[in-house]
């Protein structure tokens, strides 16, 4: 791919790819009750070429969010980001002056997951590198997750509880300003906090330790009221667990369910790191086949309700999701989210991200947003719980950016 023109070929490869994907290019509709639907115009998604002058190693030794100049790299073309009527792709390649590019992406959520979408985007790569088709057929059939007939909620699904935002947490965090700061965790941090485990809990993943960790350590940094409710949402990709009927090879849909936990301020922060994993473990557990179905049901019998996010500490995991594509010029040197989500609330969503810190060393950056005061009280928390250990390590070695 060497002296070729990445927006001639990533251009060209995307109209070829929106073929078989031709979903994206139509427009979202609302039809009778709220149901949302895809009008199919062939009206196409929006791509914008654009060139800097910058170098890639300008933006760090690691990269990791929050990036800098996000606005001009990929631009929020004016009208362009409603759910209804707008195009449900928007992608910038900008190339720069050391000869690489950025990949640019943003999504209507409502077409599909972190895995649908790098399943279009590996037929992007595969289109760009002269394929006919993609490897892998996509597969539509929405039909596979609609509710039961009649619905059947089966299972107790608590995200969908009213609930206010505490006073406390606006006492005891001024939100007139926001500290944001990505950390990274690699293996020596990680067994770190493994250690402070009973041992018959230290086989537990990287992903369980992780949740359990920054969740405790994040609520302690909010100087709550004991008796305040705090939950943890995260997501599962439910595609390895239903199997009537199962999803096919190829199915790009959103194909994921919500896992809640729910405890009180008190009982998380005075409790030993175990406890908070203990729940993120049974959270995990209880999304079988028929809680998916549960949750489906519920979903229609409430008419497409908003999940309850208030005082919620939302977990994303795209770390094995692959969005390091290669689209012809080698692997990407980072795949992931670009800005983290910056909202004045008790609420805050982070993405796990696969990457490689400044010694080239593997690790999990986790994105976190928080009141300047509460993230001075997280950062001085982790820095406790690390250094509790012999090989814990300085500060330095997990603290990456902040803005």
């Amino acid at each position: 791919m060497k002296g070729r023109d990445p927006v001639k070929v990533l251009r060209e490869a995307l109209a070829q790819a929106l073929v078989f994907y031709y979903p994206f290019a139509g427009r979202l509709r609302e039809g009778p009750g709220a149901k949302l639907l895809v009008e199919c115009t062939g009206e196409g998604v929006m791509f914008i070429e654009a060139d800097a002058d910058v170098a890639l190693d300008q933006f760090g030794d690691a990269l990791h969010p929050p990036f800098p100049c996000i606005e001009e790299l990929l631009y929020d073309v004016p009208g362009s980001g409603e759910v209804l009527n707008c195009p449900l792709l928007l992608i910038q390649v900008t190339r720069l002056r050391c000869g690489g590019f950025i990949f640019a992406l943003r999504l209507n959520h409502v077409m599909c997951d972190a895995p649908g979408l790098v399943q279009f985007m590996n037929a992007v790569a595969e289109m760009a590198q002269g394929a006919n088709a993609p490897s892998i057929q996509p597969v539509w059939q929405r039909e596979l997750l609609i509710a039961r007939n009649p619905p059947r909620v089966t299972c107790t699904h608590h995200e969908f509880d009213e609930m206010v935002e505490t006073q406390s947490f606006i006492t005891n965090n001024p939100l007139n300003k926001m500290s944001c700061k990505s950390f990274f965790f690699g293996s020596t941090q990680v067994s770190s906090i493994r250690k402070k485990l009973p041992h018959h809990l230290r086989t537990c993943s990287t992903f369980e330790i992780l949740t359990a960790f920054s969740w405790r350590c994040r609520t302690i940094s909010l100087s709550l009221n004991p008796q305040d409710q705090v939950r943890l949402i995260f997501m599962n990709n439910v595609r390895a667990i239903l199997n009537n009927p199962p999803l096919p090879r190829g199915y790009y849909g959103n194909a994921y369910a919500i896992s809640l936990a729910v405890t009180t301020a008190g009982e998380l922060c005075e409790n030993p790191l175990e406890y908070a994993l203990e729940l993120v473990q049974t959270a995990k557990a209880n999304v079988t086949e028929e809680y998916v179905r549960s949750f489906i049901d519920l979903v229609v019998t409430k008419g497409r309700p908003h999940t309850t996010i208030v005082q919620s500490y939302v977990v994303s995991n795209t770390v094995r999701v692959g969005l390091c594509v290669d689209y012809g010029w080698g692997k990407a040197v980072y795949g992931g989210v670009a800005k983290i989500f910056e909202r004045p609330s008790l609420s805050a969503t982070t993405f796990y991200i696969q990457v490689k810190n400044s010694r080239g060393e593997d690790g999990i950056m986790v994105p976190m947003c928080l009141p300047t005061l509460a993230m001075e009280r997280f950062v001085n928390e982790v820095h406790s719980v690390l250094n509790d250990q012999s090989d814990g390590g300085p500060m330095s070695t997990f603290i990456k950016s902040s803005m």
